[in-house]
């Protein structure tokens, strides 16, 4: 059976992009497990940065989503788009325009002023660098330092639930758990409460992880994906968790801004 292959969203701002891949992420959910590739351009404040972008996509297809403040590059996207026959999504022109009327008054134009260089952009920067550097158990001095502390087996969204609750700048550290490997001391030392473990159903996991083989062109038969050995991995990573105390959420069927919903609550309440 063939497996299409990822359709690509290039998404343009004059900024960051945060804003723009946040909302396609958000959008490209409703068609999980088809895959769609984000390439992120950020910056772009000429038009020799949009006809990079545009020359990109007419050589590799895909479509263009944009957060351009700038008449000027906006109009200009917009044109070539429309010459070279590329599907386009302008994310602010419309919700600007109308508010511009509803307020009756011109908008700034100024690139950026989503993401103030202030105190709360850098603790967000902080907690992201964080979750990188502390991703999937490596390096476990992270617990220590960590807001919280995500166990579970593979594939139960411990690193998307990482970038995710960095951007609430959280700083989060994830260990997974392997049977052929009892998980560091240091988990048992710090508050449980910090501590939040991920269980799944198998046979939710074993369609995960026998998807996740196919995208990396390996054999769906592999012990990865067996339902036994996921039976058994989930059976060592529920001992552990009993072992800590700590709260358990189940990602069988919640996508991942549900699940750092339930744990941001749970955070607020300890």
């Amino acid at each position: 059976m063939e497996h299409p292959q990822p359709t690509r969203v290039y998404v343009v701002s004059d900024s960051v992009g945060e804003t723009g891949e946040s909302v396609v992420r958000a959008a490209a959910m409703q068609f999980h497990p088809v895959p769609v590739e984000i390439v992120r351009a950020p910056f772009i404040h000429d038009f020799e940065g949009i006809d990079k972008v545009m020359n990109g996509i007419r050589t590799h297809g895909g479509i263009v989503v944009f957060t351009l403040v700038i008449p000027e590059l906006r109009d200009d996207l917009i044109a070539k788009a429309k010459q070279y026959d590329i599907p386009y999504i302008d994310l602010l022109g419309p919700v600007v325009t109308t508010l511009g009327k509803a307020l009756r008054q011109e908008p700034r134009r100024q690139p950026g002023m989503i993401h103030p260089l202030d105190e709360d952009y850098f603790k967000k920067v902080e907690a992201v660098e964080f979750a990188v550097k502390y991703d999937d158990g490596r390096d476990f001095s992270g617990i220590q330092k960590a807001d919280i502390i995500l166990l579970g087996v593979s594939r139960t969204s411990k690193t998307p639930l990482s970038m995710y609750l960095a951007h609430k700048r959280l700083k989060v550290a994830n260990v997974p758990l392997v049977p052929e490997m009892q998980p560091p001391a240091a988990i048992y030392t710090v508050p449980r409460d910090k501590i939040i473990g991920l269980r799944i159903d198998p046979d939710k996991l074993n369609v995960i992880r026998q998807e996740r083989l196919r995208t990396l062109g390996l054999a769906e038969n592999a012990t990865y994906a067996n339902v036994e050995r996921i039976k058994i991995e989930l059976d060592f990573a529920d001992k552990i968790m009993s072992k800590i105390g700590c709260v358990i959420f189940d990602v069988s069927n919640r996508a991942v801004e549900e699940t750092a919903s339930l744990i941001m609550d749970h955070i607020e309440h300890i």
